[in-house]
């Protein structure tokens, strides 16, 4: 069998490595457009903070690994052209192009940074986005030449490399169009992340929420300025965009392959697009939400690895199920810990439920252990089933913990009622004698019964 994967980096990488292993004999050959294959982007911020020097660190394979696996990888080589008809894919590099046949397709083109149309930013040498492990490098350059930056964009990556910065000893201006920062959370919570962060790092962090850049000033190829939609101007050496991202399906979309109402590739759950023999993985491509059984976008690299496992599998012949996300994250920023899983307590009310919530603030361990930290836990649940919906904790590092130790319940559609009798563990070093999440749960099914 020949298989074709387009994309490289996370589920791409993984679907290539699956199907060679489940067909040994097969032609499985990878084209990107990117100049290496298998890496973590998500650990591009933390090159950047300077908490390891050599970038190869962030490789998880190189081409010469996945040729002696008998995987064909092709760099800074674009696919323009999908002809599912054909069975062929049109690819582009530096000298020429080339028609490639396929008996299975694989799509994990990825999602691209969302750049205003409004900006000019190609005229700039310090300004960029975070993508690639180049921007990782450049970025850190610039970066240690500096001492000021504007971030554009609270969100996971827009927290990640103001930390970054502000441990680089840099000034960051932050500016989110919407009213508050981490805005994936609710409004109670992106409050006590942005009192926590402007409390303890005020010298250091300017936060301008419900503001858009409309200019860039600046000359010999490097910006010096940004103008915002009130009229405020800041001075900056850097600025970063990370104001999110957007499917990357242009290629799909053309070839005729149906999209999801995200915009990303719609799937089943074998990951198979409306096209026979193509399939889709990735950041790409469209997911279930497994609480409110609504299609979303939810781009993270953890979901990525498993649906390209997921796509090799099936177009292998073999068969294995994606039901779907909760949209489980966890980031920090500084001294702060930021998790969530399943739905917010708006995002229930928008699925139909009639959501009912309750917020914890308890220490994560004994208080009288020195490393002991408060931690804010909310848990949104259905007042009509008791049926939990979702969690969002942050604050010191045992935050993430009791995310996860939620998820198995919000898979297996756990009431209140059923979770208060989990037996979590407890020891001065790692939990107060009752768990917060226990706390949480018991008055949360004292409010339900009200």
């Amino acid at each position: 069998m020949n298989i074709v994967i387009i994309g490289g980096v996370a589920a791409g990488a993984k679907a290539a490595s699956k199907i060679k292993r489940l067909l040994p004999n097969s032609k499985v050959t990878v084209f990107t457009d990117d100049t290496h294959v298998s890496y973590s982007s998500c650990g591009i911020p933390y090159y950047i903070e300077g908490n390891f020097t050599d970038y190869k660190l962030l490789l998880v394979r190189s081409v010469e690994e996945f040729k002696s696996m008998g995987i064909d990888i092709y760099l800074q080589s674009k696919v323009i052209k999908i002809l599912p008809e054909q069975r062929q894919v049109l690819v582009c590099d530096n000298n020429s192009a080339s028609l490639v046949e396929y008996d299975k397709l694989i799509v994990a083109t990825g999602a691209t940074p969302f750049i205003p149309d409004n900006l000019n930013l190609s005229s700039y040498n310090n300004i960029f986005t975070v993508r690639k492990i180049e921007d990782g490098l450049n970025i850190r350059d610039k970066m240690l030449s500096s001492k000021s930056a504007v971030i554009v964009g609270s969100g996971y990556i827009g927290m990640e490399i103001l930390e970054a910065f502000v441990k680089n000893g840099l000034r960051v201006s932050v500016i989110e169009k919407n009213n508050k920062i981490m805005s994936v959370f609710d409004d109670d919570i992106s409050n006590l992340i942005f009192e926590r962060l402007k409390n303890e790092y005020s010298d250091n962090i300017e936060f301008y929420t419900g503001e858009t850049i409309t200019e860039i000033s600046g000359e010999n190829g490097l910006a010096e300025s940004v103008k915002l939609s009130s009229g405020k101007e800041i001075q900056t050496d850097i600025v970063i965009f990370c104001a999110g991202v957007v499917p990357n399906v242009q290629v799909a979309a053309d070839a005729g392959i149906e999209l999801g109402k995200n915009g990303a590739i719609k799937v089943n759950k074998l990951m198979q697009t409306s096209i026979e023999n193509v399939y889709a993985c990735g950041d790409c491509a469209e997911k279930t939400h497994i609480v409110s059984g609504k299609e979303v976008w939810i781009p993270l690299g953890s979901t990525a690895n498993k649906e390209g496992r997921c796509a090799a599998i099936n177009a292998a012949g073999e068969f294995e199920q994606f039901e779907g996300v909760l949209g489980s994250a966890v980031t920090r920023c500084l001294n702060t810990t930021m998790s969530m899983t399943g739905l917010t307590e708006k995002q229930a009310a928008s699925a139909g439920f009639t959501p009912v919530s309750v917020r914890i603030d308890k220490l994560d361990r004994v208080g009288y252990m020195p490393d002991a930290g408060e931690i804010y836990l909310k848990v949104v649940a259905d007042r009509v089933t008791g049926l939990i919906l979702g969690a969002q904790a942050i604050g010191a590092v045992g935050a993430d913990k009791r995310i996860n130790s939620l998820t198995p319940a919000l898979l297996s559609h756990m009431t209140v009622d059923e979770y208060s009798n989990n037996d979590l563990t407890y020891s001065p070093p790692y939990s107060p004698t009752i768990d917060p999440l226990l706390n949480a749960m018991m008055v949360l099914k004292n409010k339900i019964r009200e």
